[in-house]
C-alpha cells in the first residue's frame, strides 16, 4: 500500500470511528429522553430539566413538563431551579481558586482566618482545618443545627456563633455528618480572605466566567424574571404549589439558582479538569484535591448495585465507584425542588437534574444514566423499583400516623390552666420563642423564624398538638410543657418527625 492509500485509510479509519461514537451518543441519549419523558408522568413531577454534556459539547439540554401548576408555562432549558446543596461545589471551588492564589491552604486552621469560629470543644476548635468545614467530619451529627438558618433572620455570623452551641454526636474526624451550617463558615472565610462577600466572590469568579448568565444566588433576584420553575410538594396526597423562601443566610450551602444550559457549563469546566474554553479557572492540582475522599460514608451489600465499593466525601462533593468509574455527584433538597449533579472523569460525561417537587424522581434517573451511558449488561428498570420504594414508604408514613393517633390516651386534660403556660422560652442556640393565648387556644410562635408560628390543640396531659401552616411539608408535630414539683411550667420540648430538622435539639427553659 503507497502512502497516499495509507494516509487515506487512516483518515478514514478516524472519521469512521468519530461518526460510530457520535452515533452511538445519539441513541443512548435518544433512549434518556424517553425515559425522562415517561417517568414524569409515572412520578406526578410537574416539571424537569436536565443537560448532558462532554467537555467540550452538549448532548441534551431539554426542559420537560411545566414550570408550575398554575400558569402550566413550559419548561425549556434556560428555565431557572433552585440547585440547593449543589451550591456547595461552587463553595469549595471558591476556595480552590484562593489556595491557587497562595492566600489559602487546604490545612489552615479556619480560626486562623475567623478567629470568632467556635465549636463544642476547645480542642476542635483550634484543630478544625479548611477542608474539615469542606467534608463533613466535625462530629456533629447530619443536618445539626438546620433550624437556626432555616427560615430565619438570623445572619450567616450569628448562625456560625451559635454553632457552638451544638452538642456532638461522633468524634471529631471519624464519622460523616452532613453540616450545612459548617459549609456557611466556609463560604465565610471569602470575605475574611478577598475582601468581598461570598455572593460577589462567586459570581465574578465562577459565575460570569462560566458565562452562567441566567444564575443568580438570592432568591430575591428572581423579581421581575421570566421562565422560573415555582416550588411543589403533596399534602394529603394533592400536588401544590408553594412559595419561594429565601436561603440567604445559608447560601455558601444551598443558595444557587440555575438552568439546564448554564450548568451544563459548569459540567463542561469540570470534565476539562478546571478550564473552561481556555480559561483556567482551578489548576489541575486542586481540581484533584476538590474530588479526593476525606470522609468515608457506609457502603452496605447490595444485589442491586454489586459494583458499588465504596462511598466517600470530598471538598464539596460526594463520590462513589460505579461500574469500575469514578462518579463525581451532589444532590440538593430546596422547599419544593431536588436536583443532581454528576459526572465519571474518565468516561468524559456529565449530569444534571432538576425538578420542581419533593419528588425521589432524580435518583432512578441518575442510575439509568449511569447503566446507560456505561453499558451496563444487567440494567435495572430504576424508575419501577423506585416507584415501588415510594409507594410502600408512604404506607409505611401513614402507619406510623396511625400509631401517634393509637399512643393518643383519652379523656385527659392539661394541668394548669392556658395562661399558666403563656410567656417567652429560651435556650442559647435559638434564643427564645413565645406562647400567647388567643382566642382559638395556644400558638407557639419561633420569634426570630417568622415561617413557625402554629396553632396548639390539646392532645393529651401536657402535650398540645401543633401545625405550621406555612409549612405543608412538615407534618403536625407537639409541644410537650415541662412542670417541676412545684406545678409551674419551667420548660418545654417540640417534636415534629421529619428527616430534616430536629426540633430537640432546643432545651426550652421558660424564661422569667
Amino acid at each position: 500500500m503507497n502512502k497516499k492509500n495509507l494516509l487515506f485509510s487512516i483518515i478514514f479509519f478516524f472519521f469512521t470511528v468519530v461518526a460510530v461514537t457520535a452515533q452511538d451518543f445519539n441513541q443512548k441519549i435518544n433512549k434518556l429522553d424517553s425515559i425522562f419523558t415517561l417517568a414524569l408522568e409515572q412520578w406526578n413531577v410537574p416539571g424537569m430539566a436536565v443537560a448532558i454534556v462532554t467537555c467540550d459539547e452538549i448532548l441534551l439540554s431539554k426542559g420537560y413538563g411545566i414550570t408550575d401548576i398554575k400558569t402550566k408555562q413550559a419548561v425549556d432549558e434556560n428555565t431557572l431551579f433552585a440547585l440547593a446543596s449543589n451550591t456547595k461545589a461552587f463553595t469549595a471551588t471558591a476556595l480552590a481558586m484562593l489556595v491557587d492564589q497562595n492566600k489559602l491552604s487546604w490545612t489552615d486552621k479556619v480560626r486562623k482566618h475567623m478567629p470568632y469560629f467556635e465549636l463544642y470543644d476547645a480542642y476542635v476548635s483550634d484543630e478544625m482545618t479548611v477542608e474539615d468545614l469542606l467534608s463533613h467530619r466535625s462530629g456533629l451529627e447530619t443536618f445539626s443545627g438546620d433550624l437556626i438558618w432555616y427560615g430565619s433572620n438570623y445572619t450567616r455570623e450569628e448562625v456560625i456563633r451559635k454553632a457552638r452551641f451544638l452538642k456532638p454526636k461522633y468524634g471529631f474526624r471519624t464519622t460523616f455528618g452532613y453540616s450545612n451550617i459548617l459549609f456557611i463558615a466556609a463560604g465565610e472565610l471569602i470575605p475574611q480572605i478577598a475582601g468581598k462577600s461570598w455572593d460577589d466572590f462567586v459570581k465574578e469568579s465562577i459565575l460570569d466566567r462560566l458565562n452562567m448568565n441566567r444564575s443568580v444566588l438570592h432568591v430575591s433576584d428572581l423579581e421581575g424574571k421570566e421562565n422560573v420553575a415555582q416550588p411543589h410538594t403533596y399534602v394529603n396526597g394533592e400536588l401544590i404549589q408553594i412559595p419561594w423562601l429565601s436561603w440567604d443566610n445559608m447560601a455558601p450551602a444551598g443558595a444557587l439558582i440555575s438552568s439546564a444550559n448554564d450548568m451544563a457549563n459548569w459540567l463542561q469546566m469540570n470534565l476539562s479538569n478546571g478550564i473552561f474554553r481556555g480559561d483556567t479557572l482551578v489548576s489541575d492540582k486542586n481540581m484533584w484535591e476538590l474530588q479526593r475522599p476525606r470522609t468515608l460514608n457506609n457502603v452496605y451489600p447490595s444485589k442491586l448495585m454489586p459494583s458499588i465499593h465504596f462511598r466517600a466525601y470530598a471538598l464539596g462533593w460526594s463520590l462513589m465507584d460505579y461500574l469500575g468509574k469514578k462518579i463525581v455527584m451532589h444532590n440538593g433538597g430546596y422547599d419544593g425542588m431536588i436536583s443532581q449533579t454528576l459526572f465519571i472523569p474518565e468516561a468524559n460525561i456529565g449530569l444534571v437534574i432538576m425538578t420542581n417537587s419533593l419528588s425521589g424522581l432524580y435518583t432512578p434517573m441518575m442510575y439509568h444514566f449511569l447503566d446507560i451511558i456505561l453499558e451496563n449488561e444487567t440494567q435495572t428498570n430504576w424508575n419501577e423499583l423506585f416507584l415501588r420504594n415510594s409507594v410502600a414508604m408512604e404506607k409505611i408514613a401513614a402507619d406510623e400516623v396511625l400509631e401517634i393517633e393509637k399512643s393518643r390516651v383519652n379523656n385527659t386534660k392539661p394541668s394548669l390552666k392556658n395562661d399558666a403556660y403563656t410567656g417567652y422560652y429560651g435556650c442559647p442556640l435559638y434564643d427564645s420563642i413565645q406562647v400567647v393565648e388567643t382566642r382559638d387556644g395556644l400558638l407557639i410562635d419561633f420569634l426570630n423564624s417568622p415561617i413557625f408560628k402554629g396553632k396548639m390543640k390539646h392532645w393529651h396531659y401536657d402535650t398540645f398538638q401543633v401545625e405550621f401552616d406555612t409549612q405543608p411539608s412538615l407534618p403536625k408535630g407537639f409541644v410537650t410543657f415541662k412542670i417541676n414539683r412545684d406545678g409551674k411550667v419551667e420548660g418545654l420540648e417540640v417534636f415534629v418527625d421529619n428527616p430534616d430538622f430536629d426540633f430537640t435539639e432546643f432545651e426550652f427553659v421558660k424564661l422569667k
